[in-house]
């Protein structure tokens, strides 16, 4: 076999390290993310179809998220399964898709300037970053509960910005990256259960529940198996999954709540309580354990992020050195 055969047959470690460099280097485009232009058409688009019946709406909804989502991802599939498109070009588009839907950079900077206002002891300015992460009044807001909110919001969107864009990449490369996150950024913005999106919304928040099915799963087995290198015992991967089992059942995402509770558990930080969301209270479970929010959960949550990321890289990596090892042998 060439250098080239061999570089091939770890293309999926290659990329993903590639734009994750990227992303760490670059960040997200300042400007003409395709994000914002998708985000735009959404609106335009539900602004105009959500009216009507409930069973209209929730029929709209589907059509709208099928108009949004498909076609892109089609596309694509379409385009780099023909025989003249090079596995040069398909290298650097793979890398671009995975750098365009990853947002380990943005997570930290938002992450970071909250733990910053809190180490400094502004409160108003903490309130105000954490307003830019979470669908909720946060001017209201004490420390402990910024503390919850960001940590919670680190976790989940760990998941949904992170790995879930590194698996899905894994499984069918950069057409189902795109098809998870514009279905993700689509249950973003329509997937609420108000008088507004309960029922145009409703397919948009099941397609993102399905797509994130599996990946949240992996997302909380890796959070367990660095809680288990960390406590050194083999046991504690058992104990945190089976415990984010059953307090996932109870949280109002089910995805969500896997990997905030083996993520919370891996931070050691207990998280869930009361919350406000335009004036209503819900009380949600506890997810992990360990102690009340502190702004260093916030920092540690970040952390079990990024090595999460690494350790699904290294387990990609290790997956295509024995696929490569068989196929040698």
């Amino acid at each position: 076999m060439t250098l080239m055969d061999d570089l091939t047959a770890f293309n999926l470690t290659l990329v993903l390290i590639v734009a994750a460099v990227l992303d760490w280097i670059l960040g997200e485009p300042a400007k003409y993310h395709p994000l914002v232009g998708f985000g735009n058409l959404a609106n335009k688009l539900e602004r105009k179809a959500n009216t009507g019946t409930p069973g209209s709406r929730l029929v709209k909804g589907c059509l709208c998220w099928c108009v949004l989502v498909l076609p892109v991802p089609l596309l694509l599939g379409m385009m780099t399964s023909l025989p003249s498109f090079s596995q040069y070009a398909q290298f650097i588009l793979d890398t671009l898709v995975v750098y365009w839907a990853l947002g380990q950079a943005s997570l930290r900077q938002h992450g970071l300037q909250i733990y910053q206002a809190l180490k400094t002891q502004n409160l108003k300015q903490a309130q105000m970053y954490t307003g830019y992460i979470v669908s909720r009044d946060t001017s209201v807001l004490d420390e402990t509960q910024i503390c919850r909110a960001t940590t919670e919001s680190m976790l989940e969107n760990g998941h949904d910005a992170v790995i879930a864009t590194l698996f899905w990449y894994v499984i069918g490369g950069a057409p189902f990256v795109i098809l998870h996150r514009l279905a993700n950024t689509l249950d973003a913005m329509w997937g609420y259960k108000n008088n507004r999106y309960i029922h145009f919304g409703k397919y948009a928040a099941r397609a993102d529940d399905l797509l994130g099915y599996l990946s949240a799963k992996v997302t909380a087995i890796l959070f367990a198996f660095l809680a288990a290198i960390k406590k050194g015992s083999v046991l504690a991967i058992i104990r945190i999954l089976k415990q984010a089992y059953f307090q996932a059942q109870g949280y109002k995402s089910l995805n969500g709540g896997w990997a905030m509770s083996a993520g919370a558990s891996l931070i050691q930080v207990t998280l869930g309580g009361i919350s406000r969301y335009d004036g209503i209270i819900i009380s949600s479970p506890v997810l992990g354990e360990g102690e009340p929010p502190q702004a260093k959960h916030i920092w540690r949550s970040l952390s079990a992020v990024a090595k999460a990321c690494i350790l699904f890289v290294l387990l990609t990596f290790l997956t295509e050195l024995v696929i490569f090892s068989l196929v040698q042998s």
